[in-house]
């Protein structure tokens, strides 16, 4: 089992906090992870500190200036003094691009943001559109111009009808109705689940074509 431990300046296993709040880092696994809230994000695995061992590096500090090239041994002194972390950005650049900067703090605004994201992201919604065994073709359409624009926003749409008394003896009616409806929009969906029975409910589920 890993043990939650703060990011500081000394790196991993140092229980002294100095990271923003909410920012976990884990000793001993191979991936490094980060708490916002009740979501877990995984982050790429970076060197930071004394992790950074390359004999040059460029530096840029974290106004977005460049230092120039120098070794991991100095950078690290120019963090130190600054209080802040010293991280490789480009590992794979001659020499090795490092930046110094808040990691705690960087690191908290980036699953901030993420976790925005994923908020912002509509996804699809089941809406739902309720006929009656005895429409009349007017109120059929108006209900169906209802439903394409469901359809058209990439919503998916259940179509229900509510048998009373005796209208459950001719379900059949009420499915027929459901195929004239869907048969004014087949532009725009096909049929997920067919027209089927439940109970005192006839039920369709139409999905918007790609």
């Amino acid at each position: 089992m890993c043990v939650p431990f703060f990011l500081s300046r000394a790196g991993f296993g140092v229980v002294r906090p100095i990271c923003a709040k909410g920012v976990v880092l884990f000793k001993k696994c191979r991936r490094r992870f980060v708490f916002f809230g009740r979501n877990l994000i995984i982050i790429k695995e970076v060197e930071i500190n004394e992790k950074i061992r390359d004999g040059q590096i460029r530096v840029v500090d974290e106004n977005g200036a460049q230092l120039g090239i120098m070794s991991a041994y100095e950078a690290n002194l120019i963090a130190d003094r600054k209080n802040l972390d010293l991280v490789k950005i480009s590992p794979m650049a001659t020499p090795p691009v490092c930046k110094i900067m808040d990691y705690g703090k960087y690191k908290f605004d980036t699953a901030k943001r993420e976790k925005d994201a994923r908020k912002n992201q509509k996804g699809s919604e089941l809406k739902e559109v309720w006929l009656s065994m005895t429409i009349d073709k007017h109120d059929l359409e108006t209900k169906a111009k209802s439903a394409q624009k469901f359809l058209t926003a990439g919503d998916k749409v259940k179509v229900s009808i509510r048998m009373r008394g005796r209208q459950q003896t001719h379900a059949d009616i009420g499915v027929e109705v459901m195929n004239r409806f869907f048969a004014i929009l087949e532009d725009v969906c096909v049929i997920d689940k067919k027209p089927v029975t439940e109970g005192r409910n006839i039920l369709m589920i139409l999905n918007p074509k790609k």
